[in-house]
């Protein structure tokens, strides 16, 4: 199994075994304090999302990773980078996905911060060619703070279409400017 180490975590491609944990992750609502309309209620939805994972795995050879501390094998959650946009094949539409959900518990350690700075590396030695994007809701600082601290910049901010609540804002960080049909991508 491919597996990536950084100082103090072990991210690896998702496995049938990985349902469990991440669903416990993916249901509590204080992981969903910015966006609480996504919290996983039905593990069907942790086992459709990790199947996508798994697809991006076999289809690009990148994709979300399982998050693992290295001291103790516990898994704290997910990410890294997705391709978006496109199938196997490079497309004009392409963009590299950073994103990440850690355990409430986790947060404020710097694991989000570690794991997106081996996420663009893997990215960028994949598909140099392909923008990497993170996209998040305005009110999640946090989160912004990680695409800054990884070097991304924000290229746009409006009204989040779909959001339930109507007030609240999108933002797409990128690591260079974006077409429109990369950032159409994006607000996707």
């Amino acid at each position: 199994m491919d597996e990536t180490r950084t100082d103090r975590l072990t991210l690896r491609p998702p496995t049938d075994a990985d349902v469990d944990p991440i669903h416990r992750i993916y249901s509590d609502p204080k992981v969903w304090q910015h966006y609480p309309s996504l919290r996983h209620t039905e593990r069907s939805t942790t086992e459709r999302m990790v199947a996508r994972w798994r697809a991006g795995w076999e289809n690009v050879g990148l994709a979300s990773w399982i998050v693992r501390l290295r001291d103790t094998g516990e898994v704290i959650g997910n990410g890294g980078c997705t391709l978006i946009g496109a199938g196997s094949e490079p497309s004009d539409a392409a963009v590299w996905n950073l994103g990440y959900r850690i355990a409430a518990e986790q947060h404020g350690h710097g694991y989000a911060t570690e794991l997106s700075r081996a996420g663009l590396d893997a990215a960028r030695a994949l598909r140099p060619e392909t923008p990497v994007i993170a996209y998040l809701v305005e009110h999640n600082r946090a989160s912004a703070a990680v695409a800054e601290k990884v070097g991304l910049e924000l290229v746009h901010r409006a009204p989040d279409a779909g959001n339930p609540d109507p007030d609240v804002l999108r933002l797409v960080y990128a690591d260079r400017a974006l077409t429109d049909a990369q950032l159409a991508t994006a607000l996707h």
